[in-house]
């Protein structure tokens, strides 16, 4: 009788034991992989929920033998979920691939809880197909310190808005292509002359909370060429903020606004509705405002209208190259993206599964034929063919777009903004009001070492 060799003899008792754990087709191990994300089905965010369970799972399962993937849905307040993925993530536990507000990178990556992308999921991540189609600045949203830390998902823009109706009675150009803060107002005189009840609206002051920074101060910010927060320091009584704050004087001490919107609790939504109504001519906001406040059917204050006597522009700099990174136009994005488990015991495999996610088809598959803006151009090119607004978003604002800084300290900062802004509203000037920021500032960032201006 011819014996066995020990050593196939091994490899054989090693094959059947892989068989008999389930090990893969391909001799692989068979592992498990979870994605955790705060939506649930038939509850908070069940779109993304479902296509989670229905279509990624499945078709990765498909591509991956041996593999299987397992989805930790939640469906609480947001700061709800923060809290358990960071305990997780601090601990050493966790899903494999996690959700998370683009926010809260910054904060995530600073108390070690992530890892950037490359540094967990190896040298393939540089190499994705994907990131050729993510624009530069879209990138960003999951970017911290200069390194690649989360893939973003969908985002945003913010524009002005303006009524065509209105701005032919003023006899002002459409379409209307700012190059300045000046011809911004320059148009608000030519409005109030031509009776408009409210020329501009900008969003100002407490009672509309982070709209008035995300709408307001941040992108006119960007366009007097700084950042809140930028080389580990924030902006403080800056030239660059004192001429936001400007130009807030400008809109509300010069009539082209109303105070009192900025003061009402119910303020935005009050804005909205004048706007549509026709007695606010300019508005900045983001793409929201055109798909679900203005939007002819289902809209928050539908306009049937809406196509053609609602025009939209680029937020101008200050003055062309007066932005940030030199721009003649600013913006500002928000959104999620998803991050990878440092604590992974596959973060190879992990990296796979949320490029996967990335990819094309998924990314037209979570979008259900539904026009929204994903983060992909080749994507976007194909679905928002038909919506000229957000394919103009996507193309024209989010090449110069910028995000809200991922730190800890940044919803008190920006609670003091909106207490500058107010400030403005009721008759201070831009410097006191500047210096009154600073002044709060200071004790909420560790002191005057960490602010600049």
């Amino acid at each position: 009788m011819r014996l066995v060799p020990r050593t196939a003899l091994i490899a054989a008792l090693a094959a059947l034991t892989l068989t008999s754990c389930g090990g893969a087709p391909d001799g692989r191990e068979s592992v498990t992989l979870t994605i955790a994300a705060n939506s649930i089905s038939g509850g908070k965010n069940s779109e993304s929920a479902d296509w989670i369970r229905r279509w990624v799972i499945p078709s990765f399962e498909r591509t991956h033998p041996g593999v299987k993937v397992l989805f930790e849905p939640s469906g609480v307040d947001d700061e709800q979920y923060k809290t358990k993925i960071a305990l997780d993530l601090k601990s050493g536990k966790g899903a494999d691939v996690i959700d998370v507000d683009g926010i809260w990178v910054g904060e995530f990556a600073q108390a070690g809880y992530i890892r950037p992308l490359a540094e967990v999921g190896g040298a393939s991540v540089d190499s994705w197909e994907g990131w050729s189609q993510i624009p530069q600045a879209v990138q960003g949203l999951g970017v911290f310190d200069g390194r690649k830390y989360g893939l973003p998902q969908g985002t945003d823009g913010r524009v002005l808005f303006y009524n065509r109706n209105l701005f032919r009675k003023a006899g002002l150009p459409d379409p209307w292509r700012p190059a300045s803060w000046q011809e911004i107002i320059d148009a608000g005189v030519r409005l109030k002359a031509a009776g408009v009840p409210v020329p501009i609206q900008i969003n100002a002051g407490t009672a509309m909370g982070e709209a008035t920074t995300m709408q307001g101060v941040l992108p006119l910010l960007a366009g007097a060429g700084a950042e809140i927060y930028a080389g580990g320091k924030w902006t403080g009584a800056s030239q660059a903020m004192k001429d936001v704050l400007g130009l807030y004087q400008r809109i509300y001490g010069g009539g082209l606004g109303d105070p009192r919107l900025q003061k009402d609790a119910k303020g935005r939504d009050k804005s909205f509705a004048r706007f549509a109504e026709g007695e606010i001519a300019i508005l900045a906001e983001g793409d929201y405002f055109w798909r679900s406040v203005v939007e002819p059917k289902a809209g928050v204050a539908p306009m049937k209208d809406r196509d053609t006597a609602v025009g939209y522009t680029r937020i101008p700099a200050r003055q062309p190259g007066a932005g940030i990174r030199g721009q003649d136009h600013v913006s500002m994005s928000g959104g999620a993206v998803r991050v990878l488990n440092p604590n992974s015991a596959h973060p190879r495999l992990a990296w796979e599964l949320l490029a996967f996610m990335h990819g094309a088809d998924a990314t037209k598959a979570e979008l259900a034929g539904q026009a929204r803006i994903s983060s992909r151009k080749d994507v976007n090119d194909e679905v928002l063919a038909g919506d000229p607004m957000l394919k103009y978003v996507a193309d024209e604002v989010l090449p110069v777009t910028a995000y809200r800084p991922g730190v800890a300290a940044y919803p008190q900062v920006s609670a003091a903004l909106q207490k500058a802004t107010a400030a403005v509203v009721n008759g201070r000037g831009p410097a006191e009001a500047a210096a009154a920021y600073r002044a709060e500032l200071e004790g909420l960032v560790g002191g005057a070492a960490n602010i600049s201006g």
